[in-house]
Parts: structure tokens; sequence; C-alpha cells
């Protein structure tokens, strides 16, 4: 199998969509001519041609709206919002529009419609470029939210995405498109390469939809999280010599919340993790599930690590990023009491 980065991986998915359905076309920002601003739609408008991948004017509820007409229709439009700081002004029409379609139709009609957005910091994006908003996705009813920390995953949830009959927000940890991040900013950039989940398939295979994976197995503490996230839990756990079962949620709606059991059952503790800030965030309904589900195993009380409360810094951006350091003090958390 060949290796690639992250981005070369969801360009491998979408030119797989494209060629093996017709009803399939990408739209969005720069997506055409110039490839998206981080390449991922590279060279698919010359393959595929002008009505297939094409550029949108700078207008994400336009956008949305466009897409979700064209979805309810009968195409599978996949468009790219830009950042994930800047698909606000589409909340509207994914909120009120396309999660509601199918339930408002009593099911005569549905919205295959995937959303790409970059998110996530680790680039100095600053508080404009930096943005994880996956809690305001998953609250909504009728949304299923994605976020991969690798390119192999990367490629066949993207395909179970654009193959799905339901919106499905598709968030991309941008500080992974080149390869694994651990936390460390001050080291050296690691290649996927090297890595062995580069390793990507050739033509059409699906990562299914709300199936978690364990991405590193232990018996002392269990760490559920996704996305850049699972790279610094491991890094957490060798570093320190922490037993850690690190769990890669993948898909956080629909959430494998049998793999969480599991896991939780085994270690008795648990430590969520996840970038974006504090306060009502996706790891708050972790726990709640961890609780409801596991009470009679904990031997400790569920331990969150996320960013802080505030605007993603600039010029603080690693004393925002909850880096490895700081999921070890929660691992450590977890293990004392």
């Amino acid at each position: 199998m060949p290796a690639m980065n992250m981005i070369q991986a969801l360009n491998s998915a979408l030119d797989t969509m494209l060629a093996r359905d017709p009803g399939v076309l990408i739209f969005g920002e720069d997506v055409g001519y110039f490839g998206g601003v981080f390449r991922v739609t590279d060279g698919l408008q010359k393959k595929h041609g002008l009505t297939r991948c094409f550029d949108s004017p700078v207008g994400e509820g336009g956008i949305i709206g466009v897409a979700i007409g064209m979805a309810v229709y009968g195409l599978r439009p996949v468009v790219e919002i830009q950042f994930a700081d800047y698909i606000y002004p589409a909340y509207d029409q994914i909120v009120s529009e396309a999660a509601r379609i199918r339930y408002r139709s009593a099911g005569d009609f549905h919205v295959p419609l995937t959303i790409r957005a970059p998110c996530g910091g680790g680039i100095f994006g600053g508080q404009t470029h930096s943005q994880s908003p996956e809690a305001l996705f998953t609250h909504v009813a009728g949304i299923k939210t994605v976020i991969p920390s690798n390119p192999r995953d990367a490629k066949g949830l993207l395909i179970s995405a654009v193959e799905d009959d339901d919106p499905v927000i598709f968030l991309e940890p941008k500080r992974l498109y080149n390869g694994p991040f651990d936390g460390h900013h001050d080291r050296p950039v690691q290649p996927w390469s090297a890595h062995p989940l580069s390793e990507v398939p050739d033509g059409h295979y699906a990562v299914p939809l709300g199936e978690a994976a364990v991405a590193r197995v232990g018996s002392a503490v269990t760490v559920l999280t996704y996305g850049t996230m699972v790279h610094v839990a491991i890094a957490a756990a060798e570093e320190t010599g922490i037993d850690a079962e690190v769990i890669d949620l993948r898909t956080l709606v629909p959430v494998d919340i049998q793999a969480i059991v599991r896991s939780v059952e085994k270690t008795g503790r648990c430590v969520v993790a996840h970038e974006a800030t504090l306060t009502s965030g996706y790891g708050a309904e972790l726990c709640a599930l961890v609780q409801e589900h596991c009470f009679y195993h904990l031997e400790a009380p569920v331990q969150r690590v996320a960013g802080w409360d505030t605007p993603y810094p600039h010029a603080f951006e690693w004393d925002y990023f909850p880096g490895p350091g700081r999921v070890a003090e929660g691992m450590r958390r977890a293990l004392e009491r």
C-alpha cells in the first residue's frame, strides 16, 4: 500500500468517490483551480471537470444552502469550509435545514451532504484559524460528526461520510495534515511516511461511522480522545510509563459506547482529552456517558483535559494547547484517587 499523508489520503477519497458516483460533486472557496488552501482538492477539477469540482463565492451560508438543495434533489455534494472557524455563518442552514429535513419530511427526503472543514490549532493561526467547534454540532440531532486522526482512517471515514444519506460534519485536524503531532512543538516535524497508519489502500474502502479504535492498548487508565489528541495521549503514556489505553473515537456522533464501556470496565479509570475549550465541550458528554454506563467499575472520578476557556491565543498557543504534560497530569489524578 502506498504511504500517504492526510492531505493525500483525503484527496484519494474524493477522487475515488468522484469516479465511482456521478452524483458526487465538490465545491467551496478556492477548491477548484487552486486545489484548496491546504491542497486537499488538488488536481480534481482538472481530472473530473469544471462541473464536478468548482469554486464558490466567499459566502458560507450560500455554500451550504445551495449544497442542501443539491442533496435533496439527489446529488451528493461535498463542500469545503476553508477553516472550521468560518462555519458559523452557515450554522443556521446546517442546524435548521440540513439536520431537520429527514425528520420534517417524515423520511421522504434526506440530505446526503458532507461538510469538510480544517480544525484545531498548532499552526499559529490565532483565534480565527484554530477553533475546534465539534461540540456545536454533536448537540444537534440529525448530524453526524467525524474527526480522523491518521491518513488510513481519514480516507475510509470520508468515503463513508460521502456515502451516508445524512449530513456529516467532517472535521480535519490541520496540524495532522503533514505528519503526526505529539504535542511537542519544539521538536522536528515527523512525516507520516514513518508511521504505520500512513499506509492507505488504493481505491474504494470504508471505515464505518460509529466505530472507535484502540490506538494504544493498556490496563491502568482509559483515555478517550480524538483527532490530534490521540497522538498527544499516546506520547503522554509512553513518556510517563503509565500503561494507558488510548481510545480513538473517530466518530463523535454516533459514538461507539461499546468500545468506551469495554475499556473503562477493564481499567476502572478514565481521562477525557480534547483540544476544544473545557466548558460544555464534547468531553462533558463523554464524562456523562462513562458515569452512566460504568459507574460501578470506576475507581476514581473521570478527569478532563482540554483547552482553556479563552479564545485561542496566538502568542500563547502552547500554553493553551493541552500537550502531553497536561494529559499526563490528568492520568496521574485519575490514578491517585
